[in-house]
């Protein structure tokens, strides 16, 4: 799936303008089939006001402290993906991809991750199972929003179509 991102910024006026209005290809990888990936927006930093609308530096797919990033992603019904036969190659792929990514990942437990986020979940289409510890779930359908504070969390497409959500992430501090 393509999504369309409008971007706004100031001319040299500082009167509104729209920056750009382009498409964003997914995102995909070996690893996880029919997974796509849309990496939006987002910043290393603070943002400063008025801007030309450029798209500022965020270097990493999760964002630092203060950092920001708004994505989308899509989430196949399970059994739809294959694991790789080359691993080794399918994870330099999702580092060259989503930098930093696997660093938050549990290989042992396949799809868990705990990152050092705020996020703000919306899903946009389908019905998806939000897993956290110890085996507890939480069914959420479309309009429906989730807060993740940090938590350890896996996503699971238990039905027939595939899941779209929008997430917010700001950088977090864990002590």
């Amino acid at each position: 799936m393509d999504v369309r991102l409008v971007v706004t910024g100031h001319d040299d006026r500082g009167k509104a303008i729209v920056a750009s209005d382009a498409t964003v290809t997914p995102i995909t990888l070996s690893m996880m089939p029919g997974t796509e990936f849309h990496r939006l927006w987002g910043s290393d930093g603070p943002q400063t006001y008025p801007d030309s609308g450029t798209a500022p530096a965020a270097t990493t797919y999760l964002p630092p402290i203060a950092g920001f990033r708004f994505i989308m992603f899509t989430i196949p019904p399970d059994g739809s993906d294959d694991f790789p036969d080359d691993v080794e190659s399918a994870v330099e792929e999702v580092e060259a991809k989503l930098p930093g990514m696997m660093a938050h990942m549990e290989f042992d437990d396949p799809g868990m991750h705990t990152t050092d986020t705020t996020d703000f979940d919306i899903v946009l289409s389908g019905q998806v199972v939000l897993e956290l510890d110890d085996g507890a779930e939480v069914t959420l359908s479309a309009g429906d929003v989730v807060v993740q504070n940090g938590t350890r969390h896996r996503w699971h497409n238990r039905g027939t179509e595939v899941v779209v959500l929008a997430t917010a992430m700001v950088g977090a501090r864990r002590d």
